[in-house]
């Protein structure tokens, strides 16, 4: 069936970059063309210094001149913790890795449309804020073997032999649950209505051990009112509106907590600061639940909150009510 690829569709499709540098293409491309590129391209995301971790991680910073000079980074080592939050060139052991990224996915919104010696240049402007490289350095095909020697966690990466023979041992000394499993009863996220099927049947294609087991697609999704998503547990809505630590679970199970802190900003903003920013309004509870229900962009900054439409509106109202309030 079908035919063979064509030499041209193998090319597109064949990419990668090894860590030994094999299918690196040739080109080069110095600090400032990268800084140029990120600048228009990267910042939006990452910040322009790479520091940012507003929408993802961040990728700079934590690194020291004592760890390229060792390629172990001292904040990774067991029972060592000198940074806040781990970022890529802390964990990072191959600079293909990175190059390969950066060519394959980069930018977010425009993936592959960044051409060789742009991914070269942003690469080397990567590594100049890593203090990796100078500022007057340009990297290429020929060189970028002689920088990986300098990668502050190169010798980080563990060969774990075993696991990379047929007849070998794992890493982990666990007893593995094969009968009567406990099973996770939560349903922590919901698939949208549209997306439900797109992929078959999830309770086929997950493992029969374990805690998770996957919604079985081929049936409807048990609804509440038209348009409020999953039913809820039963007793939820009441215990949310009845009690501090339950309306923590519903946040918490919802994921409202991923972005928002209690007392302080994760993504968007701390609870404390909404309940303060709102304090005033005659009808915050209203406003915050129709915000909450339907997401939005452009009061708190730059970074949208998503719709939560898989909530009932006396969910969303008790979390409204929670947050209005100012409850600690």
């Amino acid at each position: 069936m079908g035919r063979d690829a064509t030499p041209a569709e193998v090319k597109a499709w064949d990419i990668d970059v090894r860590p030994d540098f094999k299918g690196l293409p040739a080109g080069a491309g110095s600090v400032s063309l990268g800084e140029t590129v990120w600048e228009g391209k990267c910042a939006s995301c990452h910040g322009t210094f790479g520091e940012s971790n507003e929408v993802f991680t961040p990728i700079i910073g934590g690194t020291t001149k004592a760890d390229i000079a060792s390629g172990r980074v001292k904040g990774l080592e067991e029972g060592k913790s000198i940074v806040p939050q781990k970022t890529t060139f802390m964990k990072v052991a191959t600079l293909s890795t990175v190059w390969d990224y950066i060519n394959r996915a980069m930018p977010w919104n425009a993936p592959k449309t960044l051409k060789t010696d742009e991914v070269y240049g942003v690469t080397a402007y990567l590594l100049n804020l890593a203090e990796i490289v100078p500022g007057d350095f340009t990297l290429s095909d020929k060189n970028i073997a002689e920088v990986q020697k300098r990668m502050p966690n190169r010798n980080g990466m563990a060969f774990y032999e075993p696991m990379w023979k047929v007849n070998g041992k794992g890493d982990v000394k666990n007893v593995a649950c094969m009968k009567n499993c406990a099973v996770d009863p939560v349903v922590h996220s919901s698939l949208p209505a549209f997306a439900r099927d797109a992929h078959g049947n999830i309770a086929e294609q997950n493992r029969v051990v374990g805690p998770v087991r996957g919604a079985d697609t081929t049936k409807p999704e048990p609804k509440g009112p038209v348009g409020s998503g999953p039913a809820p547990k039963a007793g939820v809505v009441a215990a949310a509106a009845s009690g501090d630590a339950a309306v923590k679970a519903l946040l918490a199970a919802n994921a409202c907590t991923a972005c928002h802190g209690v007392k302080n900003k994760i993504v968007g903003p701390g609870f404390n600061e909404i309940a303060a920013k709102y304090k005033g309004k005659a009808d915050r509870e209203a406003y915050l639940t129709g915000k909450i229900k339907a997401g939005g962009t452009g009061v708190w900054g730059s970074v949208p909150m998503p719709p939560q439409a898989q909530l009932s509106d006396a969910d969303a109202k008790a979390m409204a009510q929670w947050i209005a309030a100012g409850t600690p």
